[in-house]
């Protein structure tokens, strides 16, 4: 059997992992420790394609610290979501922390 042949429930079928999402996670955490370039233009893809990835879980993501990240991202030309991007958005947010610190306070 040659490498490329082997499918991940051939790995499953062994018992050398209980099931082909846990073979494909470690793959790839082995591909991004050793391709660090590949991780940090995932994140990048990832920052610039969902609104939910905070510029801090992107660092996180590609390994490197907050700074590095917002340098790598102005440099490919990647708008920073930074906060607010109105009055509105900021009120809405104090809003919310408002109710959620009221909550806390009740229970």
């Amino acid at each position: 059997m040659q490498l490329q042949s082997i499918k991940p429930q051939d790995l499953v079928m062994a018992n050398l992992y209980p099931t082909e999402e846990a073979v494909l996670q470690d793959a790839l955490r082995y591909l991004f420790q050793y391709r660090p370039n590949l991780r940090l233009n995932f994140a990048v893809y990832l920052y610039q394609h969902d609104e939910e990835l905070t510029l801090a879980k992107a660092a996180s993501l590609a390994g490197v610290s907050f700074e590095q990240m917002k340098e790598i991202l102005e440099q490919r030309g990647v708008p920073l979501r930074l906060g607010p991007a109105s009055l509105e958005e900021a009120q809405a947010e104090i809003e919310m922390m408002e109710r959620w610190f009221d909550e806390e306070n009740i229970n």
